[in-house]
């Protein structure tokens, strides 16, 4: 029953490229997902919460009137021909096209002190928007540093613009390439000589749901962003563990300039965890920490951060960039 706008781009056999945002502008019109009333859900009440709207009922609703003298799908008929007017794709283009279904509006200020941000998608866009602009605002600096940004991350990073992918690799190939000639040794060095944090949400302490999180060892709203040694599942499973002596690094430095921040872990060992995408560049040998921007309603339609642990995240990762020795 929420409001949803359509994002995304239609890829056509010519070549061109047609952008789609609908829903976003208070002249749009929006789509969304019917909900079954429930004064006929006996039967959906029944079911457990992870099944109580299964994938193949979320069809998204955008008309209702039918094309005159269309006695086949007359509906469908009459939204083809509104795309085609107005962005001109057909039917078959779709076959090429990447279009998401989001909650419409923009992010509203939280709370009535307006301390907080809510909105759709902070996981990642909260980590990515501070990580990127740290970089861009940083100065006087005496290493090679970058902020890639990947996709994926929900589904295990697969994928050429995954973290599994060889874009990060490559690009250092052709720099070592560049600059001195390419050897397998100096680009395996590369790595096992650089330092990444890998910026991604954690939870914060809900006081309306206290009783999964370990309150001496949880992140809270308002703290500032938030290490985590090790995430995983269940403990460490799928982890990646930082060395303690590129923590007290990390420590030092932020100390030194006087940010804040805190630790944390995702929720009490036996509840579950999860996962970020630092194992994969650990794997390579790279000094990798988990810090990420404590949420509430990860995952929900809309999720809340904390404005004090965005700017601090900014900070943190601007002295990352420029103080760590």
């Amino acid at each position: 029953a929420t409001p949803l706008a359509l994002h995304g781009v239609v890829c056509k056999k010519d070549g061109t490229n047609v952008n789609i945002v609908i829903g976003e502008d208070p002249s749009d019109p929006v789509v969304g997902i019917s909900d079954l009333l429930p004064h006929l859900a006996a039967d959906q009440m029944q079911k457990p919460a992870s099944k109580v709207i299964e994938g193949e009922d979320l069809n998204v609703c955008v008309g209702s009137i039918p094309k005159k003298g269309e006695e086949k799908d007359p509906v469908k008929a009459q939204i083809l021909d509104l795309l085609k007017e107005k962005y001109g794709i057909e039917e078959d283009d779709f076959v090429s096209a990447e279009i998401e279904v989001v909650p419409a509006g923009k992010a509203r200020d939280y709370g009535l002190d307006r301390s907080m941000v809510h909105g759709y998608g902070h996981d990642d866009r909260i980590c990515a928007f501070t990580s990127l602009r740290g970089l861009l605002d940083v100065t006087g600096l005496k290493k090679t540093c970058c902020c890639i940004l990947t996709d994926k991350e929900e589904v295990g990073s697969q994928g050429s613009t995954g973290a599994q992918s060889h874009f990060f690799q490559n690009c250092v190939a052709e720099l070592l390439d560049k600059l001195e000639g390419y050897n397998d040794i100096a680009f395996r060095k590369a790595f096992s000589n650089s330092y990444m944090l890998s910026s991604d949400v954690t939870v914060a302490l809900d006081p309306n749901y206290p009783s999964v999180s370990e309150r001496n060892n949880s992140a809270f709203l308002g703290k500032g962003l938030s290490f985590a040694k090790y995430t995983g599942a269940r403990g460490k499973s799928g982890c990646n563990d930082a060395n303690p002596e590129f923590v007290a690094k990390v420590r030092k430095a932020l100390d030194d300039n006087k940010v804040p921040f805190q630790t944390g872990e995702l929720g009490r060992v036996d509840v579950g965890g999860g996962g970020t995408i630092a194992y994969i560049l650990a794997n390579m040998n790279m000094e990798v920490l988990d810090a990420g921007i404590p949420l509430h309603n990860m995952h929900a339609l809309y999720e809340v951060a904390s404005k004090a642990d965005i700017y601090e995240a900014y900070n943190a990762y601007k002295v990352f960039l420029k103080d760590l020795k």
